[in-house]
């Protein structure tokens, strides 16, 4: 039997993770486990993709991270929106609205 794709569509991490980081900064072990839970586990942010979008992120300046202690009293990197970031959040949801818009319109009709 086949099973539906949940493979993230180009762009889709990027989006992901700066509503992750939102309400506040976090750690990437944290940003992962909240699109996991978010999505009721249908998503996953693998830790190579992840890790590689928010070094992409910060060198956008959508992002700045500094370091800090987890809950585990171990030390992580944690990162946080900045202006620009928060920015470019609202201009990622209006794009995925509009486009999840047009897919629903398209297989609606099916």
């Amino acid at each position: 039997m086949n099973q539906p794709s949940t493979n993230l569509v180009r762009g889709t991490v990027d989006l992901l993770i700066l509503r992750a980081l939102q309400p506040g900064p976090a750690h990437g072990y944290a940003v992962s486990r909240w699109v996991h839970e978010r999505t009721n586990a249908v998503l996953a942010l693998e830790d190579a993709a992840l890790y590689q979008a928010l070094h992409r992120l910060e060198d956008k300046g959508w992002i700045e991270s500094e370091w800090g202690l987890s809950e585990n009293n171990r030390r992580a990197k944690y990162y946080q929106l900045t202006p620009a970031g928060r920015r470019q959040l609202r201009t990622e949801i209006g794009a995925w609205k509009s486009y999840a818009e047009a897919v629903f319109k398209v297989i609606e009709t099916a």
